[in-house]
């Protein structure tokens, strides 16, 4: 398939509330990336929060909606098919929001009450597919097309892929995964793997990739987040890890805000780096640590880059 005909080439992108905020580093990279593969994001417009954590534990129904309003813009008022949610939270939430439409009598009534109120067309479902960041540049771009692309190797660089516990749960809004060779797996997910391998590095074996971090629990138990975050933590560095790749904004600000509390709080002190996937794709491709915004991490990973030849 050439390039050209390739799916995911132009979509719809929905950034979400955490990466205009503490996931802005991940926000910059994912377009700086796109640019370079040549695939093209245009933003959902006048977007609103998916519902997030927040409302979803107040009112379902009403995260439905507003999940379902964001679907909406992007098939009714600007003609796509695809949405682009980097964000796990988000991706997981139009996921959910879709299915529940497809097979729930009152939250189709509730979404249609609230759009109408709203004045915008109700989103039905089915109407658009939503995609992760990782199937836009696998599927995009192609692993063949992606490696005659690297200009700067990752070879020597360790990683340990974490994906998070919101990128294949439940299975059942996900029906595209687990469809045999090609598709991702919800068991042992591999798309952040194969796209950092052809980038040139190394994969550690990590047992904990889909293990929760505990970001739905930071405020109302810190010490239960950090336990979580510690263990991921160490896991990666036992596996010889250098860096733990992710690709969810709550993750990331998780694994690096509670890295440094494991230290304060708990005595341990960890080496092991967190960058966004997108931020290690992005120097694979030559563009410089401060484009993809390495410098906007809370743990400093510049010497660690140096020293491998990456920066």
């Amino acid at each position: 398939m050439s390039t050209e005909q390739r799916p995911y080439r132009k979509v719809a992108y929905y950034p979400g509330c955490a990466l205009e905020g503490t996931g802005h580093a991940y926000n910059r990279s994912t377009k700086e990336v796109g640019k370079a593969l040549g695939l093209k994001l245009d933003e959902v417009k006048n977007w609103n929060c998916c519902g997030a954590m927040e409302v979803k534990n107040i009112d379902p129904k009403i995260q439905t909606y507003l999940s379902s309003r964001v679907m909406s813009i992007a098939a009714n008022e600007m003609g796509h098919d695809v949405v682009m949610a980097p964000c796990n939270g988000c991706y997981h939430n139009l996921k959910k929001a879709d299915y529940d439409l497809k097979h729930d009598d009152e939250s189709r009534q509730v979404v249609d009450r609230i759009s109408s109120k709203a004045g915008h067309s109700t989103y039905e479902a089915g109407q658009v597919e939503t995609i992760h960041a990782l199937d836009w540049i696998k599927e995009g771009i192609g692993e063949k097309e992606l490696r005659s692309r690297v200009k700067n190797s990752l070879k020597g660089l360790k990683v340990a892929n974490y994906y998070g516990c919101m990128y294949t749960r439940p299975r059942h809004i996900f029906p595209e995964k687990d469809q045999g060779p090609g598709s991702e797996s919800t068991s042992q997910p591999h798309f952040m793997d194969d796209l950092l391998a052809v980038a040139g590095a190394e994969n550690v074996d990590f047992p904990l990739k889909t293990a929760c971090c505990g970001g739905a629990h930071t405020l109302s138990d810190s010490d239960t987040s950090t336990l979580l975050v510690l263990n991921i933590l160490r896991a990666a560095e036992a596996a010889g890890a250098d860096v733990i790749a992710t690709e969810c904004p709550t993750c990331h600000s998780g694994l690096e805000m509670h890295q440094v509390r494991a230290e304060k709080k708990f005595g341990y002190k960890l080496e092991v780096k967190i960058l966004y996937f997108t931020q290690l794709l992005g120097m694979a491709l030559g563009l410089s640590p401060k484009t993809v915004g390495v410098h906007e991490n809370v743990s400093d990973s510049m010497p660690m880059l140096k020293q491998k030849g990456i920066a």
